[in-house]
């Protein structure tokens, strides 16, 4: 019994033998090749394979066919001239074979019919390197591996010279890896995005920055601070400095005064937290978008908090209830213009886990999708909302 689906929506059961079934796959496959519909599955000439699955009675079989001529349409796909740069100060590279990694790189991606060009350097060359690959003809497509911060610097690059950006999660928490579902194991990764698909997503900006995670201030510019005051080599020292960070920050909130215009709408509040996404956060505790193609920014505001109320904020964000804390209000905007009223001497931010100064005036901004990442998973397509929704 092989069932196919129709143009209607419905499923089809044909009866047929599995010699049947084999001469079906045959002409399948033919009809792909004359009709320009080609499988995404099937990998370049010469070893290429072209897959159907077939429902048989009482069993599941793949059947698996060598590409029996040299036609390379019968297994064409995107090949991609891909520079890769990988750095070795980086959370997991730090303890990494970076020879064994990029040897394994190269041979998983030449599989995959790719071309790839791998570079190893240290996180003050990072930004350069991968500026010289965005410089360089014929490559179309950026594999960025390091922490946040490097992913972030990575995607600002893709996106201004229209790369496509694979990620190789190896920081801390590897929060927009967590939105575009990809391994987080950097050996499982490179199979992923050597198989993977091209898809266009959001990136955000602050006053022409670019960021795929958030940007903050308040509360968690002053943990960074303060945790970046710390000494610590390794990845549980950085999680246990960023403890210790959080507990001070507790028994010592900032309190600031805010100006917010989203969409004709005008706001201005004494705030402890500002918090902007790339799309509104889910529920998971670590606090990323489920999806990145919702064409909005999340925008977040914690009223003047005490330490009892930064220990029930901290409770509700574990439990997956940011939205529902009572000193949170949550909107969503396309676009954002923030104005500190008050001048403070080093006025700070956090943006994508970066400390960085921050302007008295910040106009965020959502560019929906203009940035091209390798996915395995398509995201999720959320509906846009109008702006200020939630005020």
């Amino acid at each position: 019994m092989w069932e196919t689906s129709t143009r209607s929506g419905g499923v089809r059961v044909i009866e047929m033998t599995e010699l049947q079934a084999n001469m079906a796959l045959c002409i399948a496959v033919v009809s792909a090749v004359y009709s320009d519909v080609l499988s995404r599955d099937c990998e370049f000439f010469p070893e290429a394979t072209a897959r159907l699955l077939i429902k048989l009675r009482g069993a599941t079989i793949s059947l698996m066919g060598r590409c029996p001529a040299p036609n390379p349409l019968l297994c064409k796909r995107d090949q991609m001239n891909l520079f890769a740069v990988f750095n070795r100060d980086g959370g997991t590279f730090r303890t990494t074979d970076m020879d064994a990694y990029c040897a394994r790189a190269a041979e998983t991606f030449k599989a995959a019919g790719h071309e790839i060009e791998c570079h190893v350097v240290s996180g003050k060359d990072v930004v350069s390197t991968m500026e010289k690959a965005a410089s360089t003809t014929g490559v179309e497509g950026l594999i960025a591996g390091g922490g946040d911060g490097t992913i972030s610097a990575a995607a600002g690059i893709a996106w201004k010279s229209g790369l496509t950006l694979g990620v190789v999660p190896a920081g801390t928490m590897n929060l927009f890896a967590r939105s575009l579902r990809l391994p987080l194991d950097i050996w499982q990764v490179l199979d992923a995005l050597a198989d993977a698909t091209p898809e266009k997503i959001d990136i955000a900006s602050a006053n022409g920055k670019s960021f795929v995670h958030q940007f903050s201030a308040g509360l968690h510019a002053r943990m960074v601070r303060y945790r970046n005051s710390m000494t610590f080599a390794s990845r549980l020292g950085k999680i246990r400095a960023s403890t210790r960070a959080a507990i001070g920050v507790m028994f010592n909130p900032p309190e600031f005064e805010v100006e917010f215009s989203t969409g004709g709408k005008i706001g201005h509040r004494k705030v402890s937290a500002i918090s902007v996404s790339n799309n509104e956060f889910g529920r998971d505790p670590l606090m990323f978008a489920d999806s990145l193609t919702g064409g909005h920014l999340g925008f977040y505001v914690a009223d003047p908090l005490t330490p009892a109320g930064v220990a029930r904020l901290t409770f509700d964000i574990m439990r997956g209830r940011l939205k529902e804390n009572a000193a949170v209000t949550a909107m969503t905007a396309t676009e954002l213009e923030l104005h500190f009223p008050r001048e403070r001497h080093d006025i700070r931010c956090v943006i994508d886990g970066e400390l960085l100064p921050m302007d008295r005036d910040v106009l965020l901004k959502i560019h929906a999708g203009e940035l091209t990442v390798l996915v395995n998973q398509p995201q999720e397509r959320v509906a846009q909302e109008r702006d200020g929704s939630g005020i």
